[in-house]
Parts: C-alpha cells; structure tokens; sequence
C-alpha cells in the first residue's frame, strides 16, 4: 500500500457502478462510525441539474465553463443546494438520470469540483461515496472499497425506487438505462469508473445492506487494527 496522506487519513472512500448500494450502505457506515457522509453523485447531479436548466449542453465547453463561474453548490445535512434552492429531489429524475454521465464526464465539471469536494471532506471524519473517491479524489484514503453488484440486480434495485417515488417505468428501460451509465462512465477520458488501487471489492448481489456494512466495519477494525 503506498504512502497515506495525513491529510486524508481519517477519510473511507466507497466507490462502484449505479445500483451497487453505494449511498445506502455509505450512509449507514457513516452513522455506525459517527462520521460525516459525502454524497458526491449528487453533487454531480445537482452540476446536470444546473446546466441542463439553462439549456447548455455538454458539447457548449465555453458556457459550461461561465455557468459554472456563478453556480454556488452545497450539501447541507444530506440535501443538495444550487445558488440556495433545495434540489433534492428534483436530481433524481429519470432525465437526470440520462443527462449527468455526459456533464460528468467533461473535464471542466470535474476540476469544477474536484476542489469542492476536497474541502467539504477537509478536516474531517468523512465517508466519500462516488465512483472516482478512491482512484481520483482521495487516492491516498488508508481505507477504501468497490461495491459492485449483477446488472440485473441494480437496476431492480433502481427501478424499485423510481416506482416507490411514482415514476412510471419499465424494468427493461431502466435496465437499459443502467447499461448506458456503466458504458458512459468506464469509457469517458477523465476519471473513469475503475476499481481503485488497494480497495476492497464486495458484491453487494445477494447481501443486504446491513450485511454490506457489516463486512465494511469489520475490515476497517482489522486494517486499523494493524
């Protein structure tokens, strides 16, 4: 294992693919652990949210780029704020859904917030939940893992809860949905989903979430423990 930073030492990044689990079981570690939790998908969705409001489209670099310039981004007790409005729910539309691996992928969005997130985690005991904590954002956390689970298995999961929310959908369209992000983000030029260097792989398939945590706080008391 390479060099931690002192900086990021008390910092557990989580990452995986749409569907794995992450902001479930992230959330619940967080609470056991009595650390802060780090929505970085949402701050992502909130970026799409943003400039597809506007009508700028990810091909429209130089608009980005502006409109970033006068967009204030926050996470308040789990909730996400643009320029001081609640979006919370509005960023898990099923358009979202489809629009945030194009944004997200361009390297002027995740410079953007690259800094963002580096000092929402700053100083503190944090559970950083995403798809690029552990290979961009913190590659130097001392404890990081990669859920993951059957293609199958995460888009009932997300199906699930766009029907519980009354988004009318098919399983098959959101199950192409899924497919189409996990191409769009293993195959974008900056920061792509990969499995990070020293992480902890678990296949959240056919384990439930408090299964899933259990997992995560006993190798995080082992690897402490040495």
């Amino acid at each position: 294992m390479g060099t931690t930073d002192p900086c990021n030492e008390n910092i557990i990044t989580i990452d995986g693919p749409a569907g794995a689990g992450k902001s479930t079981i992230a959330r619940l570690v967080a609470k056991r652990l009595g650390y802060e939790y780090l929505d970085t998908g949402a701050i992502y969705r909130g970026i799409t949210y943003f400039l597809s409001g506007r009508s700028i489209r990810p091909s429209e670099g130089g608009n980005i780029a502006h409109a970033l310039e006068e967009c204030t981004i926050s996470i308040e007790k789990g909730r996400v704020f643009i320029d001081g409005v609640d979006v919370s729910d509005k960023i898990r539309s099923p358009e979202i859904d489809l629009a945030v691996s194009a944004y997200s992928a361009l390297h002027t969005v995740r410079s953007f917030l690259l800094q963002i997130q580096k000092r929402a985690a700053s100083g503190r005991k944090m559970v950083a939940e995403g798809r690029d904590m552990g290979s961009e954002v913190f590659p130097e956390a001392p404890i990081k893992f990669y859920l993951d689970a059957s293609l199958e298995e995460r888009a009932t999961r997300r199906w699930r809860e766009l029907n519980a929310k009354g988004v009318n959908i098919t399983l098959e369209e959101v199950r192409k949905q899924v497919q189409r992000r996990d191409q769009l983000d293993s195959e974008r030029e900056f920061s792509p989903l990969r499995v990070p260097e020293d992480a902890h792989i678990i296949d959240t398939s056919k384990r439930s979430p408090e299964e899933v945590v259990n997992v995560i706080l006993a190798v995080i008391e082992d690897q402490r423990a040495c």
